[in-house]
């Protein structure tokens, strides 16, 4: 007896449903090689625990980062024992996400500022609106 209601039986919506995601994201993760698609049982597919559990895996790496590509990757290098390679690519996310951060900071110290002299009381022009003018 297939079950839809527990974790092995799930259609592709019930999946969708346990991963925080859309029915299409389910199949574009399936064109992408992420998620496997299984075979028809009477003429609906079923997903199970494994599928609940890579689909959290992808968007919690997703949610860290990686890439796509690299999402592929991971179970790969997990597989061979490549910590090395882990650990570059790791370290990659940390490197562009410390970057964004530096970004996102003087993005918030130039409103800072703006903000500030917009308040000051002289008269002409906006400097916020002016900033983004120029």
């Amino acid at each position: 007896m297939v079950r839809s209601q527990g974790v092995d039986g799930l259609t592709i919506g019930g999946l969708a449903a346990r991963g925080g995601v859309g029915v299409e994201t389910i199949r574009y993760y399936q064109r992408r090689g992420l998620l496997d698609e299984p075979a028809r049982g009477g003429g609906i597919r079923r997903y199970g625990q494994e599928d609940v559990r890579r689909l959290r895996f992808i968007r919690a790496a997703q949610a860290a980062g990686f890439t796509l590509e690299e999402i592929v990757e991971l179970p790969a290098l997990d597989a061979l024992d490549d910590r090395p390679r882990a650990r570059a690519l790791a370290q990659s996310r940390i490197n562009a996400l410390d970057a964004r951060i530096a970004e996102l900071q003087q993005a918030r110290e130039a409103l800072v500022r703006l903000a500030r002299d917009c308040g000051s009381g002289r008269s002409g022009p906006c400097p916020i609106l002016a900033a983004f003018e120029s």
